[in-house]
């Protein structure tokens, strides 16, 4: 069992996988990979004697197969061939298979997800070395969330970014394929690529990884939150879009904190929106959760039923929780601000000088509370 679950087939990287505590999927050969280099470590392991010199917590976790990934796409089109894609179980509740949502890369999210926490946790245990046991439950949690609030782990990407920092993953792909071009079972791969092209693989390689998975937020897919059809046709957006609404749910009145709590609420709004107003879907574009994760709604590329009138010209984003008298937590603000805004407009979804409303703007009603309102008058963009 342990053999199938570190060493899958790499054409069915969906057989190494697990469901952790926090929603995200994580792929176990990076995760316990990293762990060891840092137990290591911890045990006064000197390290790997290569030329060029790698940092074997990136080797091990994500260097080559970020640099292996980028290095057979080259001529593609950026990491929509070199990263991802995402994946769902059958059942959240009793999870027993996981099926990629397209064409598996190298990097597939899960293995994004098991690398970074690969990286996080064997840097964690070369400074504190702590039974494994201990270490899991201390960073995934117990159950569907911990009682104390958001486990770490729903952290990574943020702390991934700030313990990687700028420079240092381009500096390791680069290191791990000039090591490549040593070794027999990659040499011919290697061997038409100079210096120059070697640097620049490198550098797309990193890049379009801290892109998609430290500079962007995660978006937990439809079917991971168990999200009924769309009913009828759906009807696409023309990107870029130009505007951005902001609304709370009110019902559910309470900001959800884990991530059971956060699929059930959308299920309920999903129930709500198709069998009380009778809508094709859910009406928001986005929500967003108090586990430090956004859910796809109509995601994207579908006109949603978030703000009548405006729903072909924006986005609606939507607050789990009654944000009349007192505001999400500073995380979740920061979740739609800092990340999920400037992501949309790198990302070509968004344009570069997007409005910002909120919903009690475009007609008559309270939403998104007052007290949110007064702080999205603060962001970029409010107009």
């Amino acid at each position: 069992l342990l053999g199938h679950l570190l060493h899958p087939d790499p054409l069915a990287p969906e057989l190494g996988v697990v469901l952790v505590p926090d929603g995200s999927t994580v792929a176990l050969g990076p995760l316990l990979a990293g762990i060891e280099v840092g137990l290591k470590q911890a045990r006064g392991w000197p390290g790997p004697t290569t030329r060029p010199p790698l940092d074997p917590l990136y080797a091990v976790t994500i260097s080559e197969a970020l640099g292996t990934s980028f290095l057979l796409a080259r001529g593609g089109h950026g990491h929509q061939a070199t990263l991802g894609p995402a994946g769902c179980w059958d059942n959240v509740e009793d999870p027993q298979n996981y099926t990629l949502l397209g064409p598996p890369s190298p990097v597939p999210d899960a293995v994004a997800n098991g690398a970074m926490d690969g990286v996080l946790l064997g840097a964690q245990v070369a400074q504190e070395p702590i039974p494994l046991a201990n270490l899991l439950r201390g960073y995934y949690g117990t159950g569907n969330g911990t009682e104390k609030g958001r486990p770490p782990s729903s952290y990574r990407r943020r702390d991934f970014g700030v313990l990687t920092g700028p420079g240092k993953l381009e500096e390791e792909v680069a290191a791990m394929l000039r090591v490549l071009q040593e070794l027999p079972p990659t040499q011919e791969l290697l061997e038409a690529v100079g210096p120059e092209e070697l640097v620049a693989i490198a550098g797309q390689a990193a890049r379009d990884f801290m892109e998609v998975y430290v500079e962007c937020p995660a978006i937990v897919p439809r079917c991971m939150w168990g999200a009924r059809p769309y009913r009828g046709t759906p009807k696409l957006l023309t990107l870029p879009l130009g505007s951005v609404f902001i609304h709370h749910t009110f019902m559910p009145s309470d900001p959800c904190c884990t991530f059971a709590a956060c699929t059930h609420a959308m299920r309920a709004m999903q129930r709500f929106h198709q069998d009380t107003r009778g809508w094709d879907d859910i009406g928001y574009s986005f929500v967003v959760g108090s586990d430090g994760y956004l859910y796809q709604g109509r995601g994207w590329h579908w006109v949603g039923a978030h703000t009548k009138g405006y729903n072909s010209r924006g986005y609606g984003v939507g607050y789990v929780g009654d944000f009349s008298a007192t505001l999400p937590d500073p995380d979740a603000i920061a979740l739609v601000r800092d990340r999920f805004l400037p992501c949309a407009v790198r990302t070509g979804r968004l344009r570069h000088n997007y409005t910002l409303r909120g919903h009690r703007q475009m007609g008559h009603t309270d939403c998104p509370g007052n007290s949110l309102f007064q702080e999205i008058g603060t962001w970029h963009g409010f107009k």
